[in-house]
């Protein structure tokens, strides 16, 4: 039985998605593992996304706080909101009290990637509180670390992300996720699902 891995995203202006697309290819590179994109419900009118210009959703489908249960890992995305995770991905995490009753996460990995506005709007803060979601699920948080390599130290352009996750500057919005930042979304798509896969155990071979 193939390892389940859950990219799990909220993205208003599509750099959060971006970034997910490419950490389900990464996460899907790895054998034995079906790496599936959901987005949480928007929690805003349109009426109010229009005034915002911000674009029609994908058609990623929507998650239920119940389908998170089916997972065997997790890889959370959101766009920052004061150095925190966007309210619409905080009202979906909200949503899940019966599995924390039922403690039906614990135990599971799961990764965080993240989009902010500028350099100093909240790369590591967004994840860092972000991280009590998990603790309290009982989740596994799995940072990339370092292993992303020489990505890692690149000083001479902007990039996004952390150790704490795969990353992206939106700016005032036209400004789109580099290579850099895709490539690293990718390693933590592999890396992520591959432990998944190990913490599933040999029934995912």
């Amino acid at each position: 039985m193939a390892t389940k891995v859950y990219i799990v995203y909220y993205s208003m202006y599509g750099h959060v998605e971006k970034l997910a697309q490419e950490i389900r290819k990464g996460a899907a590179s790895v054998d034995g593992v079906e790496a599936i994109l959901w987005q949480v419900p928007e929690t805003l009118q349109e009426d109010v996304l229009s005034k915002m210009s911000a674009p029609p959703k994908s058609d990623a489908p929507i998650i239920t706080p119940n389908e998170l249960a089916e997972a065997d890992g997790f890889i959370f995305g959101f766009p920052t909101r004061f150095g925190m995770m966007a309210a619409q991905f905080k009202a979906f995490l909200d949503a899940t009290g019966g599995l924390w009753r039922t403690q039906q996460l614990a135990g599971k990995p799961a990764g965080i990637f993240y989009s902010t506005g500028s350099q100093g709007g909240g790369q590591e803060t967004t994840a860092l509180t972000a991280i009590t979601q998990l603790v309290h699920h009982g989740m596994i948080f799995v940072p990339i670390g370092y292993t992303f390599g020489a990505g890692m130290f690149e000083m001479e352009n902007v990039k996004g992300g952390s150790p704490y996750g795969a990353g992206t500057f939106a700016g005032d919005g036209s400004r789109q996720p580099t290579e850099l930042e895709l490539g690293q979304a990718f390693h933590q798509g592999k890396y992520i699902a591959a432990i998944s896969k190990k913490l599933k155990g040999p029934a995912a071979a």
